[in-house]
């Protein structure tokens, strides 16, 4: 009587003897560290762009609500280069004795009025009559200094900090769209937040369970 053959002598008979068959699980196990690569590659990517945003919402609004400061785009090339226009500046209200030359500020044009410009302080004078203190203003790219002196009452604050290019942000949650858009924006941040957290503590539990589970045994021949 023929001896039976093998599970192993079955299951190459089935696939006709073939080296890929055989190859398909070490093919497979290969995969594993690359999507390991690629997935903590996303995570990376996800975290930097999460901090980004948190980053920006802390720059634009929170802190010039905090601290009571005023927001700003700029418009025009008379600060350039170190405020080229889009530029985004925070001013904070400064007690006008305590603005020096050299500072920038930013002011009314007119006195009650909202148009502002953000210009270098290069002269103070003080009028020895009524004792009011005045600026003289100059953008850094102009060639000539502004043509009317700022007084106390027009000035609005001294530049805090500038961040290139995100004023044109600033501009779109001007007015009633920031009431609007700031707390739709931090919604997502936090809720992108807790799904990044929910998918890294599924990932460690999977890993752990394929790390507890025992250890496949490697194919034997059946006894005869």
């Amino acid at each position: 009587m023929e001896p039976l053959p093998t599970r192993r002598e079955a299951r190459a008979a089935e696939t006709g003897g073939s080296p890929r068959a055989a190859k398909a699980p070490k093919e497979t196990a290969q995969r594993g560290p690359v999507a390991s690569v690629f997935r903590a590659i996303g995570v990376g990517l996800s975290a930097g762009l999460l901090l980004f945003m948190l980053g920006l919402a802390v720059i634009v609004v929170i802190v010039p609500i905090a601290t009571g400061s005023s927001t700003f785009t700029v418009l025009t090339g008379s600060m350039q280069p170190h405020l080229p226009p889009g530029t985004f500046i925070v001013v904070r209200p400064t007690p006008a004795e305590d603005i020096r030359i050299g500072d920038v500020i930013t002011y009314q044009l007119e006195s009650g009025k909202p148009a502002v410009v953000t210009h270098r302080v290069i002269a103070r004078t003080i009028d020895g009559a009524t004792g009011e203190l005045t600026f003289t203003t100059q953008g850094d790219a102009n060639n000539t200094p502004d043509p009317k002196p700022v007084t106390a009452v027009q000035v609005r604050g001294v530049l805090w900090y500038a961040v290139p290019y995100i004023g044109w942000v600033n501009n779109v949650l001007n007015g009633e769209s920031r009431a609007w858009l700031v707390p739709l924006l931090a919604g997502v941040l936090f809720a992108y937040a807790a799904w990044m957290f929910a998918a890294g503590v599924r990932d460690r539990r999977r890993t752990k369970r394929a790390a507890a589970a025992p250890p496949a045994s490697p194919p034997g021949d059946d006894p005869a």
